[in-house]
């Protein structure tokens, strides 16, 4: 199995956690998931592989989440999937899959409980955020 990210290259945490795959020395298959939005049966795949509720994956933030209503605890999966599927930045990102586990990777280190090396040495986040330090430690 390789490693696959479901990817939006426009959000820190996705690069960040590209960044972090590719330093432990494997190059992903990169899913840009707004362009290729994945199919229902897919999602649904993701999110409970990822041990997860679809709800649990919706993204919120610089979404239709709100004018779509979406908040409706009564919404039934089907529902949700439906609007995922007209609005695929509903979805959560990033999820990566690989040979260990499949998890949404919010925060980006969480990356690093998946990977087959995960002593990547040193990385800093974008935002100037330490996750591993120079000796090796995991800061987060």
């Amino acid at each position: 199995m390789t490693v696959t990210i479901y990817h939006n290259p426009e959000c820190g945490t996705s690069r960040n956690t590209l960044a972090m795959i590719r330093q432990s020395g494997v190059e992903p298959r990169v899913v840009e998931y707004l362009k290729n939005p994945p199919s229902r049966e897919r999602i649904v795949e993701l999110v409970s592989a990822a041990g997860m509720a679809l709800r649990q994956a919706l993204r919120q933030k610089d979404t239709p989440y709100e004018a779509l209503g979406l908040g409706d605890t009564s919404l039934t999966d089907d529902a949700l999937l439906d609007a995922i599927g007209q609005h695929p930045v509903l979805l959560n990102r990033p999820f990566v899959e690989t040979p260990v586990g499949t998890r949404l990777c919010r925060p980006s280190e969480v990356v690093l409980d998946i990977l087959e090396n995960p002593d990547i040495g040193p990385f800093t986040k974008e935002d100037g955020e330490v996750i591993i330090d120079a000796e090796g430690k995991r800061i987060v």
